[in-house]
């Protein structure tokens, strides 16, 4: 037992526990939230037990499953896949502590079996990072796809059964093309060792020594499901879909990790398994990628959706992490690396402000709100907070791992590098006209003039010196009745405790980036050695 098989089997025994608490929701959610928390603390014995100067696969595990064709339960972890681990189990509270907060529940539908199905959830997504047999991990990719499809087919919107079918289709579809690449892999070792195996440090191995038209063959069917999971423009059009329908708490796992399945998946298996279709592909790859960065922005730049703007938003800053990949520097793959940590981070906060700000007016309609600002200015700091790290303002977590994407990317692709600068300043100008639109200018939405008209007139009562006067002497006015409307209320100290973790990272990590910069590197640098060795 390591303390990495310790994390991925106690989120399914809380599963398991949570499952059977449905008659009562406040304590599923307080179980779901214990072992949610638990989950969290284990990640710090994880974190110092791994060394990065050491082996670059370590809390190794392995049994065997499926002996006559070399297939086991094998996991371990290198430091991408150690930060991606932590991410999701800090995002997993979080996402619990605010569920409150973002929206009800559909009617007939219990905290218990939500719950459940987001632990459940966590534990084969921290599997998946984990896996180090390949085919063990294709059926891990396949299998993660059931949770998210019933949340978001069971809890979603009104259209929640189109966007999960759509979803669970994509991705499935994809699977299958990375299995016959898989087996094809599988079929090499074969010719080449006298037996079969999908041990993924063997077939590094093996699958690197074939002939170039080979590993390109194989190296599509890997990318096709990767670039679908990530994803790339023009394999996006599920997410958008996907992540308008979502309830909040499942749009920040789907948007914030499950989509980084994709690009860890170019940075374990694609790279070191192809080194030479990759070179040879690259090209394409970052065509691909600067349009998703220029595209994506566009089209966040025109949503009236705030959780459809997210997600194309996040279609960009997916380019951004192609691109860095696939320039092969150490400089740009350790901006990758690390900017899908910040990433989730910086869009898992802005998800959640989103979720309460549309909890509170009732739309996710960008056009229902305006100057909310002075209504709710804790929630107005919260977005703002949220939108500079998001736009990669220095300072802020995401701005290190962006710039050493451009660094590195213009050693060695300038043009690309050159063309993805303008997703930076599209990036400032979608995120500060999103903060204008929602928190600034004239108060706007019902509920947020209910609220307003209420307190302006009763700040002016006041002023007038009526409102000091008892029982209604002469020149006292009355203040109208507040709570005539929907109330909007500011964060509580609860909500402003759940969102103060993703506040205080966003800020240390974009001053003080190194731990996370130390424990990626050796992984990155072999990663890189291996698409560079000819």
């Amino acid at each position: 037992m390591t303390w990495l098989l310790a994390l991925i089997l106690l989120p399914i025994v809380g599963a398991l526990l949570v499952a059977g608490l449905r008659a009562n929701d406040r304590t599923a959610t307080l179980a779901a939230l214990a072992v949610s928390i638990v989950e969290l603390l284990l990640i710090i014995p994880l974190w110092l037990a791994y060394d990065p100067s050491g082996e670059r696969i370590q809390q190794a595990s392995s049994m065997e499953w499926i002996p006559a064709f070399g297939i086991h339960v094998s996991f371990g972890i290198d430091g991408i896949a150690l930060i991606m681990i932590a991410v999701i189990a800090l995002l997993v509270p979080i996402v619990i502590g605010a569920m409150n907060s973002t929206g009800k529940l559909p009617q007939g539908r219990t905290a218990g079996g939500f719950l459940s199905l987001i632990l459940l959830q966590e534990a084969l997504t921290i599997a998946v990072f984990a896996a180090t047999d390949v085919f063990l991990f294709y059926v891990l990719f396949e299998i993660m796809l059931i949770p998210m499809y019933f949340l978001i087919g069971g809890y979603g919107g009104a259209n929640r059964q189109y966007a999960a079918v759509k979803f669970f289709l994509y991705s499935f579809l994809g699977g299958l093309l990375m299995l016959a690449s898989a087996i094809g892999a599988y079929s090499l070792a074969a010719d080449r060792l006298g037996q079969g195996t999908f041990d993924w440090a063997t077939l590094v191995t093996v699958v690197r020594e074939a002939p170039a038209s080979t590993q390109i063959w194989l190296f599509l069917g890997f990318f096709l499901a990767f670039a679908i999971k990530a994803p790339l423009v023009p394999f996006h059009t599920w997410l958008p879909d996907a992540a308008g329908q979502a309830p909040i708490g499942v749009t920040v796992l789907l948007v914030g990790v499950l989509d980084k399945v994709g690009t860890f998946g170019f940075l374990r298996y694609c790279l070191p398994m192809f080194p030479e279709a990759s070179r040879q592909l690259a090209p394409l790859v970052l065509v691909l990628a600067v349009v998703g960065i220029i595209y994506g922005s566009i089209l966040a730049a025109g949503q009236r959706d705030m959780k459809r703007f997210v997600a194309y938003v996040s279609i960009a800053h997916f380019g951004f992490i192609a691109l860095g990949i696939f320039a092969f520097t150490p400089q740009a793959v350790a901006g990758s690396a690390t900017y899908m940590l910040n990433h989730s981070i910086a869009t898992g906060m802005l998800i959640l402000v989103v979720g309460i700000v549309a909890a509170r007016g009732g739309s996710t309609r960008i056009a229902d709100y305006g100057g909310m600002f002075k209504v709710t200015p804790i929630l107005g700091g919260m977005l703002l907070i949220a939108g500079l790290s998001t736009l990669s303002l220095p300072g802020t977590n995401s701005f290190i791992s962006e710039f050493l994407v451009l660094l590195g990317a213009f050693e060695t692709r300038p043009a690309y590098a050159i063309v993805a600068t303008i997703g930076m300043v599209l990036a400032a100008a979608y995120v500060l006209w999103l903060y204008q639109r929602i928190m600034t200018g004239p108060v706007r939405g019902d509920a947020l003039v209910g609220v307003w008209d209420n307190t302006a007139a009763r700040s002016a009562s006041v002023a007038g010196g009526g409102g000091s006067q008892v029982g209604g002497g002469p020149g006292t006015a009355a203040a109208p009745e507040i709570g005539a409307k929907k109330a909007i209320r500011d964060l509580s100290k609860k909500e402003i405790a759940v969102l103060a973790p993703l506040v205080v990272l966003i800020v240390v990590l974009g001053f003080y980036p190194k731990p996370v910069l130390d424990t990626v590197t050796p992984s990155v640098n072999a990663t890189v050695a291996a698409v560079q060795e000819r």
